[in-house]
């Protein structure tokens, strides 16, 4: 028995398009896509964002913190033992750069590297 005796299928009405083209209008009866937008997402709450942050914060601390102890050997390396906390501090650098924390390795790397260029080539001849 039908429910809703007066209702015919000329009052169904289309699913809204919202300014989306229908594609592939040459596969009579196909619509690959749909023309609704739905949207999903699962529930946050206060604890997990929370949670969130100190991880985060805790995954940036360990990064820098390679970052700025490479940054801080580079510079003594210009001071004692050029040599020796050059290449510490480059190794660092590239510990710190596989971290994440691209800058600080950069740098450290670089101040490590010109502190042994000038021990090696320039201070001999001083």
């Amino acid at each position: 028995m039908d429910q809703y005796p007066n209702r015919g299928m000329k009052d169904v009405e289309e699913p809204p398009n919202y300014g989306e083209q229908r594609k592939n209008q040459d596969f009579v009866g196909i619509e690959p896509d749909s023309s609704r937008d739905e949207e999903f997402a699962a529930e946050m709450t206060a604890d997990d964002a929370d949670d969130a942050d100190t991880e985060l914060a805790g995954d940036m601390d360990e990064n820098t913190t390679f970052g700025w102890v490479g940054i801080a050997l580079s510079i003594i390396s210009f001071f004692i033992w050029p040599i020796i906390f050059g290449v510490a501090g480059i190794v660092l650098g590239f510990m710190s750069r596989s971290r994440g924390a691209d800058a600080l390795g950069n740098i450290a790397i670089a101040a490590g590297a010109v502190s042994i260029l000038i021990t090696l080539f320039i201070l001999p001849f001083v």
